[in-house]
């Protein structure tokens, strides 16, 4: 799958293990602010058993978890959906992206190709992004991907070991996206 940016999105292979620890150390202290895997001890065995534990959940249908890469194959990041929720048909869909290509649009031609492949080979209706009220990077993200927001949930996500209140967004199967409201 690939966008006219030249990203792509792909299930993660195992040479991309070195590729994401670098990725994470690279962007550690922005990523971790918001993921709690990107933590000052992350190690490369921790990059082994993600990759790993993705290479069984992608074709098991637990998770789907995809590597963004730029037309050299360069590891920019990953996405994915998560917390799948079949009997409702929804799912969480997630996102981040390497600190020294963040503010180039990497993350919603991301996004924008990972609903297109979930709407395509997934039967989910609702794919859902949740983010802090603090993190407006990610909110923007979600917006310029087409994301429609629908409002604030009071103490949704715990981060760094305190509750924040946090915008859910939606992309739903065949409704199109309101235009953005300034």
């Amino acid at each position: 799958m690939s966008s006219p940016a030249n990203i792509s999105v792909r299930p993660y292979a195992l040479d991309d293990i070195p590729r994401l620890f670098e990725a994470a150390i690279e962007s550690r202290e922005e990523l971790g602010r918001w993921l709690p895997w990107c933590h000052p001890g992350y190690s490369i065995e921790d990059s082994r058993q993600w990759v790993e534990s993705q290479l069984a959940a992608f074709p098991s249908g637990t998770q789907y978890s995809l590597v963004i890469v730029d037309a050299g194959n360069r590891l920019l990041g990953g996405c994915g959906l998560n917390h799948l929720d079949r009997p409702n048909l929804r799912a969480n869909l997630g996102y981040w992206v390497r600190s020294s290509d963040c503010r180039r649009g990497v993350a919603v031609a991301a996004v924008k190709l990972l609903v297109a492949w979930a709407f395509a080979n997934t039967d989910f209706c609702r794919l859902e992004v949740i983010a802090s009220v603090e993190n407006v990077p990610s909110q923007r993200v979600a917006e310029k991907a087409g994301a429609v927001r629908e409002g604030v949930l009071r103490s949704r996500i715990k981060v760094q070991d305190r509750m924040h209140d946090a915008v859910i967004y939606s992309f739903v199967r065949g409704r199109p996206t309101p235009p953005i409201q300034s």
